[in-house]
């Protein structure tokens, strides 16, 4: 259902009505302590609820983005074959020729809670296909997230400033990115998780019980299972112990609690497959073993104080805390010398160095959610928080307890890594919410109280300055909204534009290719593509593909991109060598989609030559003389004439040859291809897939005997279909399977196309 009028649309949606109701609710009750659970909180959670299903209501209930689409195939094959299949899974259609192995390289939480789920509905005999699960199983998650952040927030301030965290983080951009319908990644448990685990660390440290720090230490665990990002926690909690040691602040309670935690939670981290023996081996797990290794001593030593006299204590204390120093820095340094401690990983580096993985690892650098975060980004995903942050971090300085020592660190730590990284936006966005709604609660608090006061200057101010915090929250909700339903609700796979009279066009090209792959490809046909479109093409078609978006090889990947940088005849060395039957890439040229491989070129050219076996490819062979990179006549020889340039624009000519993106006209358009055959071109160009056509090759090869001989015999030795293709037959199967669309003159607005 597709709704004209954005603002009738949001209100017919009720996420508008029932977030501005709430915080009405919120403002006008005097923000009296309500139970968390109470109409208020109801109303906040409904609003969160609606507002997740803007693209479900626009589209229809299908999964977004890339990786989403590992992850329910993955949730698929475990929710129809049982956990122990899916522990010892092997998959054979991603990374031809190796392979991978699923379980053990996965973080299961996300499909091990879809598949409970999907197990606990049919038991009561709730029929929901388990696609339908991986869809709603972020908004559902993200309404968990709104009830956790409330008791977090309350037991930093009190439950006024939680209600209005919980109505934050209901609609706050940074977050619904990644918890709408459709967004299936790990992200939409693992916030959740995060901010479990953190509520329960400060209850923990508040209590010095063992049964919050047990309980904190099982939703580190789960949070674990679920997403890559716990280093981030596994490093945040020691910090802030190691703050209050600091400060002095260091005490029975702390120790109890980070003890229980860190042992009890690092066993259970053990236990998943894919993590294995990092938290005892690799270096960013470091952190917390030696924040343990010093509430021992500092425990040891607070128990020699209260045995010995002053001097006694201060030789022995020198004495011991020089020996120790000594042993773990001699340790340390043999185990990282031999291997027992791993170096951090090149993602860690670039957190700590943004230029890092830039300058040495491409395959990082290329994905666009490893990106600095824009100025802009922080307003357009936080608006309001960003603002009122500051406040809520001055009101927990002005009143300083253990819990508000950890949310400020939390909150200035997740402020760097979020500038460093885009994709970490979603960590800090919980944070500012919780600051957030601390300063809106305690600027309200100083205003709203004695408002019947004699003087009317003073009360008409306290007025003004509660109408002006309520405009501010007003627009914040419209603000949240609108990113939400244009900006967080349009799934990847299929694209909107406006046409030239106004009306929306929807493209559909995505799906058309890959069920034109699935119904008309050999089940054993291999198809190359760049690593992003991999997940989709395995989920969707069902077909083996060479690279996916897990990036764990950079040499295959590396390989993939030398053959898209080169000539067509060396390709087809490459090819033949990866035994590939179809070559899929993306092309928006016509449509003006400019997320297509002819911008993400250069990433190619880069990572292909990072490579030993690619160190023939340089980058700046594809630039002008004058350092530009350019499609027209003006373009480097040598990507007018390589592999990608040519199946993009393979056609393109006729007619008008004019690339929308790029806005000039191709330069080299007179052209055919040789080892490659045009098999589907989907109706508006974005996928456009080839044939490898080994038979042409065979035919095209003329020079000596011998050397015809010797390339007849490679390719027979590459391909064993070859051995029974005649060119009858193969020209039959090309006129069953030949579909070609014809650019034709469609005058799109790419205003609203996604990027």
């Amino acid at each position: 259902m597709i709704i004209k009028h954005l603002p009738i649309r949001l209100l017919w949606e009720g996420s508008l009505i029932s977030e501005l109701f709430a915080h009405s609710i919120i403002l006008f009750k005097g923000f009296t302590c309500l139970p968390g659970f109470s109409p208020t909180f109801l109303v906040v959670l409904y609003g969160n609820k609606n507002k997740m299903l803007f693209s479900v209501l626009r589209f229809e209930s299908v999964i977004h983005e890339f990786d989403p689409y590992f992850n329910y195939r993955t949730t698929r094959f475990l929710a129809e074959e049982g956990f122990y299949k899916f522990h010892n899974w092997f998959d054979d259609r991603a990374w031809y020729p190796l392979g991978r192995i699923i379980g053990g390289t996965i973080y299961p939480g996300l499909m091990i809670t879809s598949a409970a789920l999907y197990h606990v509905l049919h038991f009561f005999h709730i029929t929901i296909d388990i696609r339908n699960v991986c869809v709603f199983l972020a908004p559902l998650f993200s309404s968990f997230t709104a009830i956790v952040t409330y008791h977090l927030t309350k037991e930093l301030k009190d439950a006024g400033a939680g209600l209005l965290a919980a109505a934050m983080i209901a609609v706050v951009p940074g977050y619904i990115s990644r918890s709408v319908a459709g967004s299936y990644d790990n992200e939409g448990i693992a916030i959740f998780c995060m901010l479990l685990t953190y509520y329960m660390w400060i209850k923990a440290v508040k209590t010095g019980s063992i049964y919050w720090s047990s309980m904190c230490a099982l939703a580190y665990f789960y949070m674990v299972s679920s997403w890559g990002g716990y280093v981030f926690l596994i490093n945040l909690i020691p910090l802030h112990v190691l703050v209050l040691m600091l400060t002095g602040r260091f005490s029975h309670r702390i120790y109890v609690a980070y003890c229980t935690v860190y042992c009890l939670g690092t066993i259970l981290s053990m236990q998943i497959s894919f993590v294995g023996f990092q938290p005892v081996q690799s270096s960013e797990h470091m952190a917390a073993f030696g924040v343990f290794g010093l509430c021992q001593i500092h425990a040891f030593v607070d128990y020699l104080r209260s045995k010995l006299n002053a001097q006694q204590f201060e030789i022995l204390f020198k004495s011991v805390i020089s020996l120790v120093g000594f042993v773990l820095l001699s340790v340390g340094t043999v185990l990282m010398l031999t291997g027992k401690i791993s170096p951090w990983t090149g993602r860690f580096y670039s957190l700590l160095d943004p230029s890092y993985a830039k300058n040495n690892i491409p395959i990082i650098a290329s994905v666009s959610e490893h990106q600095p975060t824009t100025w802009s980004s922080y307003y357009f995903d936080l608006q309001l928080l960003v603002f009122m942050f500051p406040v809520g971090l001055y009101y927990c300085f002005n009143n300083l307890s253990d819990a508000r020592i950890f949310i400020i660190m939390y909150g200035v730590t997740s402020m760097y890594f979020s500038a460093v990284m885009v994709r970490l936006m979603l960590v800090l966005a919980p944070v500012m919410c919780i600051l957030s709604g601390i300063g809106v609660s305690q600027v309200l608090t100083t205003y709203m109280k004695n408002l019947d006061v004699s003087r009317p200057d003073k009360k008409s101010k306290k007025h003004g300055m509660i109408l002006v915090m309520a405009f501010f929250l007003i627009t914040y909700t419209f603000h949240s909204t609108w990113v939400t339903s244009e900006a967080y609700s349009s799934p990847s796979i299929v694209l909107s534009a406006r046409g030239g009279d106004g009306s929306r066009i929807i493209f559909d090209d995505f799906r058309e290719a890959y069920y034109w792959l699935r119904h008309n490809t050999p089940e054993d046909a291999k198809v190359m593509s760049w690593w992003d479109y991999g997940y989709q093409i395995t989920a969707m078609a069902n077909r083996t593909i060479l690279v996916d978006n897990n990036t764990w090889n950079n040499t295959h990947i590396s390989r993939v991109g030398q053959a898209m940088a080169s000539t067509e005849e060396r390709a087809y060395e490459i090819m033949r060598e990866l035994d590939v039957s179809y070559v899929l890439v993306i092309f928006g040229g016509l449509t003006g989609y400019s997320s297509d491989d002819i911008n993400k070129f250069l990433w190619m050219v880069r990572i292909g030559g990072s490579t030993d076996t690619g160190k023939h490819i340089k980058e700046h062979d594809y630039y002008t003389p004058t350092g530009e990179f350019r499609v027209d006549r003006e373009g480097s020889p040598v990507l007018l004439n390589c592999l990608m340039y040519k199946m993009c624009y393979y056609r393109f000519e006729r007619p008008p040859g004019y690339d929308r993106v790029r806005n000039a006209e191709i330069g080299n358009k007179d052209f055919e291809l040789d080892v490659l055959e045009e098999a589907y071109t989907t109706e508006h160009w974005l996928v456009r897939i080839y044939k490898v056509n080994f038979t042409s090759v065979l035919l095209l090869s003329v020079g000596t005997a011998e050397q015809s001989q010797s390339l007849e015999t490679k390719l027979l030795f590459s391909s064993n279909r070859l051995k029974t293709l005649t060119t009858e037959a193969f020209h039959e199967h090309k006129a069953k399977t030949h579909k070609i669309h014809t650019p034709s003159d469609h005058t799109y607005s790419t205003e609203s196309l996604p990027l």
